[in-house]
């Protein structure tokens, strides 16, 4: 069936202004967050409701269409690069909280619920959504589910992952199906497991069922300024090595500080080449005992200044830089290449030395700004594509940092996803043998490959053949009857 023929069969039962076919309106979901991809869609539809979904999952499946899911646009891997003889399926009008259950600590809510609207549902309760990216102003549950999005307080609460308890799920074949529940875990194969992370390649999520944690009773928040980040690395490394956990440990090296202030006006401490916000929540009396410890492994370790917020007021103007760092360092340098490799706490002055050493090697600054207390580093690559030769240099900066992230035992990717970015850089980790068996279950879902194509792994397979590496062209490509997307 042609995208004209599939536009027709989908406004049979869909509204017009559901349907999208312009080409510039098209233009308008060509990339998400990642903007260095570009592809304008096929086709885009916005669906209002689960039912909706499904049945747009069916006509592209009847008609052999590939179909890709977005929700708010946020994603850092091109997770949701349409695919251009394909349908884009943008879920950010299934909006709706479904409910809000305080006495069982849930909530039920739609994909396209952005991530902070749970938090302020659930305050008055007495609750909150614990994961947070730094776009949780603006990012869908949808697309935090698809990417297991972490955020600056996952050292203490986790992922996505740890925070959702069920799903109702379009399948591939359109099929609207629900995995686990509100229980902590459902019996038998943890499907749901294998569906949060899977960046719409094994479905779409339209309804989703979330943990709820308990408001604490007290929150405290220091800010530490360093002179490096060796200092402020090895400070991070005496708290937790204490057995003291904080909800978050964050750290802006000097250029990152640069872009924030330019941009927000944070006013971090003059000379800092690196600063630590350290945020601490729990009972009040566990909460000041270990504040006090925190306090003296930062004075230990170098801290020239530390700032102990004094209020709520204080306290967001603290985390205001760092959660604007990424759209910050525009102010700085045209563009840029955010990178979100992951390594062991314990190596972070070895591998920043590094990256220091490879930005100086190839002519390009690298600001770092990331999650210390638990590894996930999230440098940003400056250079100015206007300049021949500085994105390629950049791009190869980009790549030899989650080599040396993968060499010191990390990953490539923390929270950000694979998408189409990183999936040239997956079998620095994992085997040939690796990849085909994380194919045979993403085939289990999906024999036709017709959700995400071309996402997450490098070399595609068709399923239904026997695993191995492929030479030359597939015998059913070659007969015209099959495609690799």
């Amino acid at each position: 069936m042609s995208l004209d023929a599939l536009a027709v069969a989908l406004r049979a039962r869909l509204r017009p202004d559901q349907v999208l076919t312009d080409r510039q309106q098209l233009r308008t979901y060509e990339c998400d967050g990642l903007a260095h991809y570009r592809v304008i869609p096929g086709i885009v539809v916005l669906p209002r409701s689960a039912e909706e979904c499904a049945f747009t999952v069916r006509t592209c499946a009847a008609a052999g269409v590939p179909f890709v899911a977005r929700g708010s646009g946020t994603g850092l891997s091109g997770g949701a690069l349409p695919h251009a003889e394909g349908a884009l399926i943008v879920t950010s009008q299934l909006r709706s909280i479904v409910e809000v259950a305080p006495q069982d600590e849930r909530a039920v809510v739609e994909p396209g619920v952005i991530n902070l609207q749970v938090s302020r549902a659930a305050n008055p309760h007495g609750y909150y959504y614990a994961p947070d990216p730094s776009s949780q102003q603006i990012c869908s549950i949808g697309g935090n589910v698809a990417e297991n999005s972490g955020g600056a307080h996952c050292l203490k609460y986790g992922f996505t992952t740890n925070h959702v308890t069920g799903a109702q799920i379009v399948t591939p074949d359109g099929e609207l199906v629900r995995l686990g529940g509100r229980a902590p875990d459902a019996p038998g194969y943890d499907l749901l497991g294998a569906f949060v992370g899977s960046e719409g390649t094994l479905g779409i999520a339209t309804e989703v069922t979330v943990r709820l944690v308990r408001l604490p009773e007290t929150v405290r928040t220091l800010l530490a300024a360093f002179r490096g980040t060796d200092d402020a690395g090895a400070a991070t490394s005496a708290i937790i090595a204490a057995g003291v956990v904080p909800a978050a440990v964050e750290m802006m090296d000097a250029l990152a500080i640069e872009a924030a202030e330019a941009a927000v006006h944070c006013g971090y401490p003059e000379g800092a080449g690196a600063v630590l916000i350290v945020e601490l929540d729990g009972p009040a009396a566990e909460v000041a005992a270990q504040f006090d410890a925190v306090e003296g492994f930062c004075r230990e370790n170098g801290a020239f200044e530390i700032r102990i917020a004094a209020d709520d007021a204080e306290r967001a103007l603290f985390w205001k830089g760092r959660k604007s760092a990424f759209a910050a360092v525009g102010r700085i340098s045209p563009d840029y290449i955010v990178q979100d490799g992951v390594i062991p706490r314990t190596a972070l002055p070895q591998v920043l030395t590094r990256i220091s050493e490879l930005a100086a090697e190839h002519g390009v600054r690298v600001a770092n700004v990331f999650h210390a207390g638990d590894g996930n580093l999230h440098p940003l690559v400056l250079f100015d594509e206007a300049v021949a030769g500085q994105a390629e240099r950049a791009e190869t900066v980009s790549g030899a940092i989650l080599d040396i992230c993968v060499e010191h035992g990390g990953s490539i990717t923390g929270e950000h996803g694979v998408g189409v970015d990183k999936a040239k850089h997956l079998p620095r980790m994992y085997s040939e043998d690796d990849l085909d068996t994380m194919q045979l279950v993403r085939c289990a879902f999906d024999p036709r490959g017709l959700a995400n194509p071309g996402k997450v792994f490098p070399t595609p397979r068709l399923c239904g053949e026997v695993p191995g590496r492929r030479k030359g062209p597939h015998p059913l490509q070659e007969a015209g009857v099959a495609e690799v997307f």
